[in-house]
């Protein structure tokens, strides 16, 4: 029951990571794009740490742990830094739109 929960989370992140790099190529205003860009960042971390915790429900073994550590690492650190760079620029985007109207 807990896999499907992840497989379903997993799913999730990857289509917002999807929609959210479709906004970043369609856009032309270059704060926006990055702003996309940190959003697509905060989902791809949240796909990796929920793909490395789904490792360890369906192997459970001292290598899948490991592995999800450094999967749980990397994906923390992701979300985390594309989260402080989205609510940055996101401070920012609506000034660009109205200076670009």
């Amino acid at each position: 029951m807990l896999n499907y929960i992840f497989i379903t989370l997993i799913v999730i992140a990857f289509v917002v990571y999807f929609y959210f790099k479709t906004k970043q190529f369609r856009t032309n205003l270059p704060i926006r794009k990055k702003w996309y860009k940190a959003k697509a960042g905060v989902a791809l971390g949240i796909f990796i740490i929920a793909f490395g915790i789904n490792a360890i429900i369906i192997h459970q073994s001292l290598v899948s742990y490991i592995i999800c550590a450094v999967f749980a690492i990397i994906g923390f650190m992701e979300s985390y830094s594309n989260y402080k760079r989205a609510r940055h620029e996101g401070k920012f985007v609506m000034e660009e739109y109205e200076l670009n109207k």
